[in-house]
């Protein structure tokens, strides 16, 4: 029974898990190093109930030993020193549905390369509506694609139970993950959890010792290593591939007013939504088009500072031809100037413009 109380309290998510974890292991968050964004998602078990840091401990090291810079985003932080950052979406007690209802504002605030789910447990430890549990982590997976299409993201058959009950549900919800998986196109990757941890490697039958964390640690390490575009940044969108352009000093996309399709419509600033609107797939010629027929374009051809950049039918000209800096700017080669926001402007409606290359975040792009 004392067994039971406490998996209840940890996989709730109640005061218990705050008071068990010192003051001193929840530092400031959006710590940030400039390296590759990595968002570990999902509920104790990410935030690191018992050992705090959890498998993020183990992770952070390994990517540090291996010699990749890594930067994990997310609005939660706690962890040990030894873990160098300490941000993380871990939300203690969420279900799938509870996860889905916040993980748009969270990809936009965080903008990650790479998303570590983990998630489940709870939907079985509550009995939530079990049967459907692989529908919803599949709608999850769609809402995670559409805001951020280039995201590379690892999806965990979760870790096991000493509850037989609790473990006959979860045996059934991993063995529909391949399946949902591999209908969500290559980015998308099957981690198995269920296999590295043992029962005995549960401190409460459901969260995972220090060992158990730290077997989860090597197995994401080496999903991660197996998808090495995971662990580097996007600096240009691959062609052929829709992506958001997301500019990070508003953390607002660039979009296409009213989804508009008329020849000198304006772009603008909006949030990030993944509508066809803010869809962009660059060309080889180095075009940005959205909507298949319809291009990123210099009105004019201008090169003065202001010249509206604005949405034309694509016509393979100069107008409309761009390169991606390595600092994030587009440049408009026949000018020499970037694509830039307004006046430095963050809300929704800011107009889009050419202006002359400064370096300043009204003119940093990141792709996702």
């Amino acid at each position: 029974m004392r067994t039971n109380l406490k998996r209840l309290a940890a996989t709730c998510g109640l005061a218990l898990a705050a008071a068990l974890i010192p003051a001193a292991a929840s530092p400031a968050h959006a710590e940030s190093n400039g390296g590759v964004r990595i968002m570990p998602l999902g509920a104790s078990i990410t935030d690191g109930f018992n050992v705090p840091g959890g498998y993020r401990t183990g992770l952070w090291q390994r990517l540090v030993a291996g010699g990749y810079t890594a930067d994990f985003v997310g609005s939660a932080a706690n962890g040990p020193s030894s873990l160098g950052d300490h941000d993380h979406e871990g939300h203690s007690g969420w279900r799938i549905d509870q996860i889905d209802a916040s993980v748009v504002g969270w990809i936009r605030a965080s903008n990650p390369r790479t998303i570590l789910l983990h998630v489940g447990t709870n939907d079985v430890n509550q009995n939530y509506d079990v049967a459907n549990a692989p529908a919803r982590l599949s709608a999850l997976i769609d809402k995670i694609r559409v805001n951020a299409p280039l995201v590379e993201l690892f999806v965990a058959q979760i870790a096991p139970e000493t509850d037989p009950v609790y473990e006959a549900r979860i045996q059934t919800f991993n063995a529909a993950i391949p399946g949902i998986v591999a209908q969500k196109g290559p980015l998308t990757h099957v981690v198995d959890m269920h296999a590295v941890i043992t029962t005995a490697d549960l401190a409460d039958g459901t969260h995972p010792t220090a060992a158990g964390y730290d077997k989860m640690a090597a197995r994401w390490y080496t999903a991660l290593q197996s998808a090495p575009a995971s662990l580097t940044a996007v600096t240009t969108p691959p062609v052929a591939t829709a992506a958001l352009l997301d500019n990070p000093q508003s953390t607002r996309c660039l979009d296409v007013p009213n989804s508009s399709t008329v020849n000198g419509t304006q772009l603008q600033l909006f949030d990030c939504n993944g509508s066809s609107a803010q869809r962009w797939t660059r060309s080889a010629a180095g075009e940005l088009r959205v909507y298949a027929d319809r291009c990123l374009d210099v009105n004019a051809n201008g090169t003065a500072n202001g010249t509206k950049i604005q949405l034309w039918t694509c016509n393979n000209t100069a107008a409309q031809r761009f390169t991606f800096g390595t600092d994030g700017t587009v440049r408009h080669p026949a000018s020499g100037k970037c694509v830039d926001v307004t006046a430095s402007g963050t809300a929704n409606g800011t107009k889009i413009q050419l202006y002359t290359c400064n370096g300043s975040g009204a003119q940093r792009w990141t792709a996702r």
